[in-house]
């Protein structure tokens, strides 16, 4: 369990490493040249005195140092998201198994689940830390120490009620960065509607680009940071659906093919 929370930090460590490249990479080759050229364009016509048509560019919209750290966060999530329901799906495959040979109207007597258990003890390493293997050997080791169905039962359910508070913990990141992102929103927010109040005095010259250019910043970034915040959330959802399904099939196969089946002499 320590190997497999040390992978998780690095792995997390690398994802975040990787976003901030990828993310910075384009913001300097593609996103603010162009915004910046967009700009230059929009500046020389107004300066020959040209009618203007202002048309939002996705890049002009997108170019600030706020609405580059939300998309560098919302990779992070994705990344860290990605890597947890992929474990997911390779646990739920598990569920398609019969890891307990067991026929039907066939019996299961104290002194059986040594055996029954040995199939499951011999899949990969990485399998049997899954919670499937974990759950049924966990109730086969009770029944034979307790001979006891209803405690076989309680030790399933606890097994259940633990992986559901691990899995629902290892999504505090991902909540704190779905909670982070619209706030780098609103620090855009409040840096532009700072940078426009400290030009106010050329608005009441009549020179009103720069407040215009300042609020602009304010209002492009709380958009992003919203919309960013929208689709992180709903795959946050995804996943907390995934690992609820997960926790309640897996209590349901455990009665299915072992609860349903088990006797004391």
């Amino acid at each position: 369990m320590k190997h497999s929370q040390s992978n998780d930090f690095l792995y997390q460590l690398f994802a975040l490493l990787i976003a901030v490249i990828l993310v910075h990479a384009l913001y300097v080759i593609l996103i603010r040249p162009q915004a910046a050229a967009i700009l230059e364009d929009r500046l020389a016509q107004e300066a020959a005195g040209e009618l203007v048509v202002v048309e939002r560019s996705m890049y002009v919209v997108v170019k600030d140092y706020e609405q580059e750290t939300c998309f560098i966060l919302m990779l992070w999530a994705m990344a860290i998201m990605g890597f947890k329901a992929r474990d997911l799906l390779a646990e739920r495959k598990l569920l398609q198994q019969t890891l307990i040979q067991v026929g039907e109207g066939s019996r299961i007597l104290p002194e059986d689940a040594r055996q029954l258990s040995r199939p499951v003890q011999a899949l990969a390493e990485n399998q049997r830390d899954y919670l499937l293997p974990r759950a049924l050997i966990t109730g086969l080791h009770r029944f034979q120490s307790t001979r006891n169905i209803q405690d076989v039962s309680s030790a399933i359910s606890e097994t259940c009620e633990t992986e559901s508070d691990r899995l629902d913990s290892e999504l505090s990141m991902v909540r704190y960065i779905a909670w982070a992102i619209p706030s780098i929103g609103f620090i855009g927010t409040v840096r532009g509607i700072g940078e426009a109040l400290s030009q106010a005095h050329k608005a009441v010259e009549g020179d009103i680009a720069g407040v215009t250019a300042s609020l602009g910043v304010a209002f492009n970034s709380t958009f992003i940071a919203l919309v960013i915040s929208i689709v992180v959330m709903f795959l946050m959802h995804q996943l907390q659906l995934l690992q609820e399904r997960l926790v309640l099939d897996t209590h349901s196969y455990c009665d299915q093919n072992l609860l349903r089946h088990l006797q004391v002499d």
